[in-house]
């Protein structure tokens, strides 16, 4: 398991609001993109998952603080760890970065499900194995 991965994303246009700042929810997004890129450095893919386990992740819960705002051309740093892993969901602790300003931090649970009846499911030990 990576301790603390980080990835970049560049701020553009349509991420800011009327104001010239990222717009809140953006953040979320931003998130979801760091996870799915922690998820492929670990050699884990979504697609591949869903079709060889029939299982696949979901947001569970999200608690999002903003501290200072973001802006058009801004370069971000968003970071993502494992706080804790459980059978069939992982939380995370994630933030965003421009520079050494924080800009946003939040805590996210994903929960594995069944893909077809989206119950929840036990995350499958070879995918355990390369989150831990």
């Amino acid at each position: 398991m990576l301790r603390e991965f980080n990835w970049f994303v560049r701020v553009y246009y349509e991420d800011t609001d009327a104001g010239g700042i990222v717009f809140y929810a953006n953040y979320l997004k931003f998130f979801e993109r760091a996870r799915t890129e922690w998820l492929r450095a670990a050699g884990i893919s979504q697609q591949v998952m869903s079709a060889q386990h029939q299982v696949m992740f979901v947001v569970k819960g999200t608690a999002v603080e903003y501290h200072a705002p973001a802006r058009l051309d801004d370069e971000l740093r968003l970071t993502v760890v494992v706080e804790k892993l459980g059978r069939a969901s992982v939380q995370f602790i994630q933030e965003a970065w421009c520079g050494d300003r924080l800009l946003a931090s939040g805590k996210i649970k994903v929960g594995c499900v069944s893909a077809s009846a989206v119950r929840p499911a036990p995350i499958p030990h070879d995918i355990l194995e390369k989150i831990a």
